[in-house]
């Protein structure tokens, strides 16, 4: 039975948020002080993090979802208007995600409202859990900060953190590919990240996640995605890095035996940076997929790929939320380990937008599903601008 489209988006975004937990308590850490921490075999469950012993998710789930709901918002202001260029609400909405780490919106000296209405507003910025500070890049915080510009304009700093890539993926679980979830992507990025990498390196994960949710192998999605960056200036990094990460999938599908963390940092580098961050997030998918076809099952499959991908000395909730990510959307919600959700802080919260983002655009990925304007879209939860 193939895996529907609203089950990938469930897992996609439930599962970025496990591995970002999973890896939130060893962010920072080398891997011989994980092993100390955790045990000889690194992370392999939550750990305490931020006050809590199953331990928090950071803001890559915080923002990601603060993106899917602006996707909402856009798509709602399109049904009204006829038309909306989804950047303008999309800044709005890294702009809620602002306010809620202490930088006031609108009033005096408060950052202001891009599109048609207040930045403050609709339901997702209520929820307490969002304006919890969790180690917040700089980049996205100066980055916003320093708006207003104009939103197509990149930021101007020559960042490629990973702080863009990490929190795209509901952008290629939005739209398909003939919608240029790349582009939409890159540009979203690009708000907080001017260096061409950090806006391409997002391009590139969301055009793979949307060959995702169509039930593509993950190979033959990131074949695509190397055909959509081919055709762009600057991509030579980007491209180098998830050939990089092809590469060590391919070597691990002929020995057998799973890259160790030191393997991982030495091939990929540590995940702070966007192409890296992307290319450990896709080697350890791509050892998720081979344990698949060799007899594991999705969930052991999501598993391995997961625990993989934030056991390194690097960006460990970056790596893992984006492995989570591609693993959900390869796989769907049901590979996703029951212990795991049920100690998912916010899962109710993460299933709800997952809901709404998969009830808003299904009629793009299915054409007997109803539209926005048939079923009526919730103006109140997400008001159109």
């Amino acid at each position: 039975m193939s895996t529907k489209y609203a089950a990938r988006v469930r897992g996609a975004l439930l599962g970025g948020a496990i591995g970002d937990q999973l890896g939130a308590g060893v962010e920072f850490d080398p891997i011989e002080a994980i092993r100390e921490k955790c045990g000889p075999d690194g992370v392999t469950r939550f750990i305490p993090s931020w006050g809590r012993r199953e331990g928090r998710f950071t803001d890559d789930t915080q923002m990601t979802l603060f993106v899917a709901e602006g996707l909402i918002r856009a798509d709602n202001q399109a049904w009204r208007e006829g038309d909306c260029d989804p950047l303008v609400p999309l800044t709005d909405a890294h702009l809620r995600w602002l306010h809620t780490q202490g930088i006031p919106a609108e009033g005096e000296n408060g950052v202001e409202a891009k599109g048609f209405g207040k930045v403050v507003s609709g339901w997702l910025v209520g929820h307490d859990v969002l304006h919890a500070e969790r180690a917040p890049g700089n980049t996205c915080l100066m980055g916003l900060k320093a708006l207003p510009r104009d939103p197509l304009v990149p930021a101007r700093n020559a960042s490629k953190g990973c702080g863009g890539v990490m929190r795209v993926a509901p952008v290629g679980l939005a739209f398909p590919i003939d919608w240029n979830p790349f582009e939409m992507a890159a540009d979203f990025a690009g708000l907080t990240h001017g260096h061409p990498t950090g806006r391409l390196a997002a391009g590139a994960l969301a055009a793979i996640i949307t060959e995702l949710c169509v039930g593509a192998p993950l190979r033959a999605a990131i074949a695509t995605a190397v055909a959509e960056l081919s055709d762009w200036e600057a991509a030579d990094e980007t491209l180098a890095a998830i050939r990089s990460a092809v590469d060590l999938g391919g070597k691990v599908r002929s020995s057998g035996a799973a890259p160790t963390p030191e393997w991982i940092e030495t091939v990929l580098g540590g995940g702070w940076i966007a192409e890296e961050a992307l290319a450990i997030a896709l080697a350890c998918a791509l050892v998720a997929e081979e344990s698949h076809r060799t007899g594991a099952s999705p969930e052991e499959s999501f598993r391995a790929g997961v625990l993989l991908a934030v056991n390194h000395s690097g960006d460990s909730d970056s790596t893992g939320a984006i492995c989570g990510n591609l693993l959900g959307a390869r796989f769907g919600e049901a590979a996703l380990p029951s212990e795991w959700l049920a100690d998912l802080e916010a899962a109710e919260l993460i299933g709800t937008v997952a809901d709404d983002l998969a009830r808003q655009f299904g009629s793009l990925w299915d054409e007997e599903a109803p539209t926005p304007e048939e079923f009526g879209p919730d103006l109140e939860r997400y008001p159109p601008w």
